[in-house]
């Protein structure tokens, strides 16, 4: 799988990608990473990559231009053959199966293993990382294949964003995680709970002992105190998931 991120901070990612499973995922070849500056299609002596709302208001906002250019450098089929539809949600009229256009940005739809699981299923993502007061609408209607928020807060711009999009992503491909199982009975897996509990040595510490069950061996019987915890514990720290996963199962 191959990740591109558009940014205006480059540096920022020389950092991020260099440790755990990301760093040993893009050694053994399992996914790619490209980072491309913004400024490189500018026009002007400043590259310049933003300007003043129209309407008036706080802040500034990224150009449509130089990030038009962007994908479509990156993705030369895109080039020319915008159409514009009046449908939010990307336009492109020579959009390539398995390759996406993400907008971060704070307005999009909330990012969850779940749709970390739908991205994992394209070959190529290229994520726009937001910034200032945010992004041309242009960009977001008639570029972008889908615009996702990291959580409902505002960050300083879309670099923290992409970094996580690409984390949790990334390890859901085949052969990131030692043991791909890993990625299945963890929070958040098919069944949207939180994980159980774990434990490791020593058996006691200060006082506080492992839960029996969990040294005896009997693997049915840990198999089942696994999914009440895992209840147990999403029920007292994240209700709302519940709530979530009751819905699907009407």
């Amino acid at each position: 799988m191959k990740f591109h991120i558009v940014t205006i901070f480059p540096d920022f990612f020389r950092g991020p990608f260099d440790y755990g499973v990301v760093q040993k995922a893009r050694q053994s070849g399992r996914i790619a990473i490209e980072v491309h500056d913004l400024r490189a299609w500018t026009h002007d002596r400043h590259r310049t990559v933003d300007d003043r709302p129209f309407g008036g208001g706080e802040g500034m906002l990224l150009k449509p231009e130089p990030l038009f250019e962007a994908v479509e450098a990156i993705w030369p089929e895109r080039a020319g053959r915008m159409e514009r539809t009046g449908q939010p949600g990307g336009s492109a009229g020579a959009r390539e199966p398995g390759k996406l256009v993400v907008l971060l940005s704070a307005q999009g739809r909330k990012f969850d293993q779940r749709l970390a699981r739908e991205l994992a299923e394209a070959a190529e993502l290229l994520l726009i990382c937001g910034r200032y007061e945010g992004v041309d609408e242009r960009v977001a209607g008639h570029l972008a294949d889908q615009e996702i928020a990291v959580g409902d807060f505002v960050l300083s711009g879309g670099e923290l964003a992409a970094a996580m999009v690409v984390d949790v992503v990334a390890r859901l491909k085949e052969g990131v995680l030692g043991n791909q199982d890993s990625a299945l009975f963890e929070s958040f897996g098919p069944e949207g709970l939180l994980d159980c509990p774990q434990y490791t040595r020593p058996a006691e510490f200060r006082g506080m002992r492992v839960p029996e069950v969990l040294l005896g061996g009997n693997h049915e019987r840990i198999r089942q105190w696994r999914r009440e915890a895992a209840l147990e514990k999403t029920a007292r720290l994240r209700p709302d998931l519940l709530q979530v996963r009751e819905s699907r199962n009407t």
